[in-house]
C-alpha cells in the first residue's frame, strides 16, 4: 500500500519526491556555493589534493561528495568511508577493504597493513588508476586517525601524489585541525572549503529547482510569500526547508491546492518551530 505522501505527491502531479531529507544525487541544487564546492571536491580527487569541506548539520555536505563520487571515472577508486568513530587500525582496515576487495585479517599489524596498501596504490598506479579517501562525519576523527590518514596521504611518486584525502564534517573538524598537533595535516590541506545556509534568492531557487525536477507539468509552484517565510524560518539550512516543503505540500493537498501560499508555509514550519530554535 502507498504511503499517504506518496499518494499525496502523485495527485499533485509529482513524479519523484521533491523534498526528501535523504541525499538524493538527481535532485542536486546547481547552484553557487554547492556548485563550488562540488567542483573542487572533483579537482581534488583528481590531483591528489588534500581537501577539508565543512558545515553545520543540514547543509548538504553528504550530497555533495555523493555526486562527486558518482561523476569520478571509472580509473579512480574510492574509500568512502562515514563511521569515524572506528580505531584507527580498523580504519586502516576499512581502506584497504574498499582498495584491495578483501577486509584484511586483525592480527595483520599496523605496519603489514600499510605495507599492504602501499603496494596496492602502487601497483594500481602503474595501471593508471587514482586512490581517493573520503572520510565523511570527519570531525569524530581522533588525533591517532588523523595522523594515520596523514602518513597515508604522503604517498607520492616523483611527478603526482597517489591517494587524494577528502575530510568532511562539522565545524569541529575546523577546530581540531587548527590545534598546533594538527600542523603536519593542516599545512598540506590544499582546498578549505565552509558551506554556509541559503540566502533567500538561493532557497527560492533550491526549492523551484526541486519542484522542476519532480513535478510532471510545473503545475505546481510555492509563492514568493512562502518562499520568503521558508528562508527566514529554516535559516536557509536545506535540511529543515526539505522538512518544511514535504509537510507544506501535504497540507495543500489536503486543501486540494496547487499551491503554497504564505499561510501553508507559515503553518509547516510551526510545527518544527521547537526543533529550529
Amino acid at each position: 500500500m502507498q504511503s499517504t505522501l506518496a499518494v499525496c505527491y502523485e495527485e499533485l502531479g509529482f513524479e519523484n519526491i521533491p523534498f526528501s531529507i535523504t541525499p538524493d544525487t538527481a535532485l542536486f541544487f546547481p547552484g553557487g556555493q554547492h556548485v563550488g564546492a562540488y567542483n573542487q571536491l572533483h579537482h581534488a580527487c583528481m590531483n591528489g589534493t588534500l581537501a577539508v569541506l565543512s558545515g553545520e548539520i543540514g547543509l548538504g555536505k553528504t550530497l555533495i561528495v555523493r555526486c562527486v563520487i558518482r561523476s569520478l571515472p571509472a580509473q579512480v577508486r574510492v574509500a568512502y568511508l562515514f563511521n569515524p568513530l572506528l580505531e584507527f587500525s580498523d580504519l586502516l582496515r576499512e581502506i584497504h577493504s574498499e582498495f584491495g576487495g578483501q577486509l584484511p585479517g586483525r592480527q595483520d599489524s599496523l605496519a603489514v597493513l600499510h605495507k599492504d596498501l602501499v603496494k596496492i596504490v602502487l601497483e594500481g598506479a602503474s595501471r593508471g588508476e587514482r586512490f581517493v579517501v573520503i572520510v565523511d562525519e570527519a570531525h569524530r576523527l581522533n588525533s591517532e586517525a588523523l595522523e594515520v590518514l596523514r602518513l597515508l596521504s604522503n604517498l607520492e611518486t616523483e611527478r603526482v601524489k597517489l591517494i587524494s584525502l577528502v575530510l568532511v564534517g562539522q565545524p569541529e573538524l575546523v577546530t581540531t585541525l587548527n590545534l598546533r598537533a594538527m600542523r603536519p595535516l593542516r599545512e598540506r590541506i590544499g582546498i578549505w572549503l565552509q558551506l554556509t545556509p541559503l540566502n533567500r534568492e538561493e532557497c527560492a531557487a533550491y526549492v523551484r529547482h526541486r519542484v522542476a525536477r519532480t513535478h510532471r507539468d510545473g503545475n505546481f509552484h510555492f509563492t514568493s510569500t512562502a518562499l520568503w517565510w521558508l528562508q527566514r524560518k529554516t535559516r536557509g539550512v536545506p535540511r529543515r526547508i526539505n522538512l518544511a516543503c514535504e509537510r507544506a505540500v501535504l497540507l495543500a493537498y489536503t486543501r486540494q491546492m496547487r499551491s503554497v501560499n504564505w499561510d501553508l508555509a507559515k503553518m509547516a514550519c510551526k510545527e518544527f518551530s521547537k526543533v529550529w530554535r
